[in-house]
């Protein structure tokens, strides 16, 4: 699944922050509440405009945007 045709990044919605592509869901909303132990399910049930696909593109999204973060430890 190409996750990009799924998330928007648009000033103009929700500041610019990433979204469910036609909602004002944000990516972080989904990715805090599955943090917090909701199932995919109960997400989708709580957020009806949700499909299932935007819940995969959303972590993937985060996936990528972590793998290009560099770390540094400061020892």
């Amino acid at each position: 699944m190409d996750y990009i045709k799924r998330i928007q990044i648009d000033p103009k919605v929700m500041m610019g922050k990433p979204v469910i592509v036609g909602t004002r869901i944000p990516v972080h909303l989904v990715l805090d509440l599955l943090a917090q132990g909701y199932t995919v399910e109960r997400l989708l049930k709580a957020y009806p405009a949700l499909k299932k696909n935007d819940v995969t593109a959303a972590l993937a999204f985060a996936a990528r945007r972590f793998d290009r973060e560099e770390t540094y430890i400061h020892a």
